[in-house]
């Protein structure tokens, strides 16, 4: 019956009613969007972590991966080492550098590139063509591709080291264009190509001989990643083996505006549609005064009273908040097309990521918002003095 009543009630000026649930539902979506950039970061950068399995991450003591020009030297033993460890059953080393096309049409073209065995990587996801089987083949991205014009089967001349005053280069090889690949971990506006790790370290000379950027690894399932960490550690005083958790806080750190943004939006929010509710129940509440007077008149308790106007706080809250998940999904998609052009964020990283506990928080928030919203108009209903309401209306 209360719902019934409280339905009524709202209707009875539709064009208000609507304009109304139009801004909750604006609300609800920018609470949904935003308790998904605070939650999804999180789970999508664990995610996308572990794509191919690999829970640890070696680099140079007291850096993160690729966060510098450093490398780990005598790379052959130590990737020995921790593949003789137990508990350990994959062991990925890689090598980063920037690579120049050598050819006279597209020689400014520089490519972050990786060396990689293609039997254990982690790093990629074979699109078209064939993987690399042998040391003449490449992998590239769309972006180099689109970038120097070059398709699957063309013979490229790579350079390290390439000098454009003095027109030298530390090394250069030709190589065939195998196969098209989505890189996990470089950003997507990045050109970026793979190549077998010897053929890199050769390319580099000296400087890049038996050395590797980072080591992943991957533990066996039963096996706790930290405990196999603690075992990588002690394998050798010049590296830091990081943890999926230890890679998560690092990127937090870096991105916790984003999340300290997601609060304030979300609070913001928040507020605006109680604000909202408030308001109307509590103009209808005024419109309606002489009637509740009347139902106190004939004896209707006030408990009554305010279970009806916080009941229309809530309908009003929860039609609104429903149509706000399609509209914040909408959103949540057009804002990841933009951020997705952040500069330094991997291809595979998203903002926004939807789960339904994300919805479930937000309705219940926004359930909450409404019951609060409904409390001043219904003490106001339930504190209208009888006599003096009635003899006001009357009047009127």
């Amino acid at each position: 019956m209360p719902i019934r009543l409280a339905v009524l009630a709202l209707w009875r000026h539709p064009a208000r009613t609507l304009l109304a649930l139009l801004g909750i539902a604006v609300s609800a979506a920018l609470l949904l969007d935003m308790v998904m950039l605070a939650t999804g970061m999180r789970e999508n950068f664990q995610g996308f972590l572990m794509l191919k399995g690999y829970q640890l991450r070696v680099a140079p003591k007291g850096t993160l991966p690729f966060d510098s020009d450093a490398t780990i030297d005598s790379a052959t033993a130590l990737v020995a080492a921790i593949a003789r460890l137990q508990g350990v059953t994959a062991v990925s080393p890689v090598l980063g550098a920037q690579v120049q096309t050598a050819s006279p049409v597209d020689s400014n073209v520089s490519a972050f590139t990786l060396g990689l065995f293609p039997n254990v990587q982690g790093d990629y996801e074979l699109l078209r063509g064939t993987d690399l089987s042998d040391s003449t083949g490449l992998i590239a991205n769309d972006r180099w591709l689109a970038a120097t014009g070059h398709v699957l089967g063309d013979t490229v001349l790579l350079a390290v080291g390439y000098d454009p005053q003095l027109r030298t280069v530390v090394g250069q090889r030709r190589l065939v264009v195998r196969g098209v690949a989505r890189f996990f971990y470089i950003a997507a506006t990045q050109p970026t190509l793979a190549v077998q790790l010897p053929v890199l370290q050769a390319m580099g000379g000296r400087e890049r001989r038996d050395r590797v950027s980072l080591v992943m690894v991957k533990a066996a399932d039963g096996v706790d990643p930290e405990v196999v960490r603690a075992r990588v550690e002690k394998v050798s005083a010049r590296v830091s083996a990081i943890s999926l958790e230890g890679a998560t806080s690092a990127v937090e750190q870096r991105l916790g505006y984003f999340k300290q943004l997601a609060l304030v939006l979300g609070s913001i929010s928040l507020a605006v549609g109680v604000l909202l509710v408030t308001t109307l129940i509590t103009i209808g509440v005024n419109e309606r005064a002489g009637e509740i007077a009347v139902l106190r008149a004939i004896g209707v308790a006030k408990g009554s009273i305010v279970r009806q106007v916080v009941t229309e706080g809530v309908i009003l809250t929860g039609v609104g908040a429903l149509a706000g998940i399609g509209i914040g999904l909408v959103t949540a998609r057009w804002l990841e097309r933009i951020l997705s052009d952040f500069p330094g964020l991997p291809a595979t990283f998203h903002f926004f990521v939807f789960q339904p506990r994300d919805a479930a928080i937000a309705l219940g928030l926004l359930a909450l918002a409404g019951m609060l919203a409904g409390i001043y108009p219904a003490w106001r209903a339930a504190s209208l003095p009888i006599a003096g309401t009635l003899r006001r209306e009357a009047v009127a």
